[in-house]
């Protein structure tokens, strides 16, 4: 069992990455409202439930999928809170991906003016990611995560074994935001990845280690996202553009961030931030696990206007979050639109 603890100015938290045969029961003195969605499960509440010890422990199962990363999904969750007679000395357990953890740690946020709430994720983009730094959201009609609040959770249970039920896709969605992290911060974490198989459990298990670790490290520095942590959306600028104009159908978080990097690589090799061998060298092994590297952009002026319904843009101006080199990374709001449409065009043809 690897163990990590996460430090920041307003928490400290422990994130265990093990099998689920290999840990304690999680105990607590309160009542327990496990939140989860149809699929996960089915495949796992059955295993969870015998590790969860308490007073009373009730389950709450909302809808799988980002669409549903929404309001309805907060009243629904805080109507089963409510029915349940959930206190302040209760916890909630967010069972899933990264949905589900976002959703359970909005509610547990706002809930009775907040209250702890646990994660269990149980797909690799949660377990490297989404999981760990308390950074809590769900869409609306303008955006993805436009609404929510920064709630460290209480503790991560990083369970491997669970990771055996994803599909190729939901696993590669993961790779996506382990290569983010390599890109970003380690020179020599990319280079392990490039000859790593990370269907080996060993790689596996080092490989979400390691991106925990360095998240740890950018979140101790910057809990609320005002300066290093934003380095963390590396992708996500055009990403989220990308899950805004298909409605959260058809493509996954992860692979969104996928064609997200590539698009901001495009922009880094104008600004010669990075040269052509390392941008081609971050896509081969995106496409190495089947990650999508191309989109087609359908109206470029369209893409261009979502931009600035992204979180980090302000006063009018775009941040763009951009590798400098493998292993750098920084974050420019200065790019002349023109640039950017330049790349924007090239994703139109």
């Amino acid at each position: 069992m690897r163990e990590i603890i996460i430090n920041t100015p307003t928490k400290q938290y422990p994130v265990y990455i093990t099998n689920i045969q290999n840990l304690e029961p999680l105990t607590h003195n309160g009542k327990v409202l496990v939140v989860s969605n149809p699929k996960v499960a089915g495949l796992h509440l059955s295993s969870i439930l015998p590790k969860i010890v308490a007073k009373e422990v009730y389950v709450c199962i909302i809808p799988d999928g980002e669409a549903y990363k929404d309001l309805r999904s907060v009243e629904y969750i805080l109507e089963c809170a409510f029915t349940h007679k959930l206190d302040r000395n209760s916890l909630f357990v967010a069972l899933g991906g990264g949905v589900v953890g976002d959703i359970v740690g909005f509610v547990s946020g706002i809930y009775q003016r907040g209250v702890e709430f646990v994660q269990i994720p149980t797909t690799l983009l949660a377990q490297v990611d989404s999981s760990v730094g308390g950074k809590c959201g769900i869409n609306n009609a303008f955006g993805k995560n436009l609404i929510g609040l920064f709630h460290q959770p209480k503790a991560v249970y990083a369970y491997t074994n669970l990771l055996s039920t994803l599909d190729s896709r939901e696993f590669s969605a993961g790779v996506a935001e382990i290569i983010k992290m390599a890109v970003c911060f380690d020179k020599e974490f990319f280079a392990y990845l490039q000859g790593a198989c990370l269907q080996d459990t060993q790689s596996l298990e080092y490989a979400i280690a390691k991106s925990i670790e360095i998240k740890a490290m950018v979140v101790s520095k910057d809990e609320k996202e005002q300066g290093l942590r934003a380095a963390l959306n590396y992708g996500h600028t055009f990403g989220h553009v990308i899950e805004n104009l298909t409605h959260y159908r058809g493509y996954l978080h992860g692979e969104c961030v996928a064609i997200g990097m590539c698009m901001a690589n495009d922009l880094a090799l104008k600004l010669s931030l990075i040269s052509q061998e390392e941008r081609e060298s971050i896509k081969a092994l995106l496409e190495h696990y089947n990650l999508p590297t191309s989109y087609k952009i359908a109206d470029v002026r369209e893409f261009w206007e979502k931009f600035f319904l992204d979180k980090k843009s302000r006063d009018c101006k775009i941040t763009f979050v951009l590798p400098v080199h493998i292993g750098g990374v920084c974050m420019r709001d200065d790019i002349p639109k023109e640039i950017v449409m330049e790349v924007l065009e090239q994703y139109s043809k």
